[in-house]
């Protein structure tokens, strides 16, 4: 059992508390911010599948505006894993101490040095991984078939696939390379969420 003084052991509560608050308000603010792009996807499928004179541009639209926010998140995300690898510790370490278990003393430093330079455990990359299986990956193919759905029934129905792709066009670029672009665009965002997968998380 580690021996921790009096104003040692009263700085590591407080300091477990801070951090648990903190991480409950980040929790919250990722809710929050997924709750916007909730909304919002809801709002623009809504109004442009109910009304044939909104172009399905506007899928396009809402495509890059969730991707504001799905960086958003994964900011707010990287944030909220600072304070949660912080009450992890304290939980596994200094708790295991005080009920009589010896623990690994390395920690101290590990959680001194976070303190003077915070550093998030996650990239940003992984991050964006991270939100995309969490929430993202949902929006993001509601969005996918509600644009197909407007361009293959809304805009009356499609004799074929040719046709569908050739209605993708928007102004002078080709129905082919909005397809295209679609296409790589969410060929990258598979790529982060596999890639993400790789790596343990607790988000317990």
């Amino acid at each position: 059992m580690a021996a921790y003084d009096t104003n040692t052991t009263n700085s590591l509560i407080h300091l477990y508390r801070g951090e648990l608050g903190r991480m409950v308000s980040y929790r919250i603010r990722l809710d929050t911010t997924t709750n916007w792009s909730i909304v919002t996807n809801a709002g623009i499928t809504t109004v442009a599948l109910g009304n044939t004179t909104i172009p399905h541009a506007v899928f396009l639209y809402a495509m890059f505006l969730t991707l504001f926010f799905l960086q958003l998140e994964a900011r707010r995300f990287r944030v909220f894993e600072i304070s949660h690898q912080r009450v992890r510790k304290l939980e596994h370490y200094f708790y295991q101490d005080m009920i009589g278990e010896a623990g690994d003393t390395k920690w101290h430093t590990e959680m001194l040095s976070n303190l003077k330079a915070p550093k998030s455990p996650v990239s940003w990359l992984h991050a964006i991984g991270w939100r995309i299986r969490r929430n993202y990956l949902w929006l993001y193919s509601g969005l996918l078939i509600a644009w197909i759905i407007k361009l293959d029934f809304v805009e009356g129905q499609a004799a074929s696939f040719t046709e569908v792709v050739t209605r993708a066009g928007i102004g002078r670029l080709p129905g082919w390379m909005v397809v295209l672009a679609v296409g790589i665009f969410y060929l990258i965002l598979a790529i982060l969420a596999l890639a993400a997968g790789g790596h343990e998380l607790d988000e317990d």
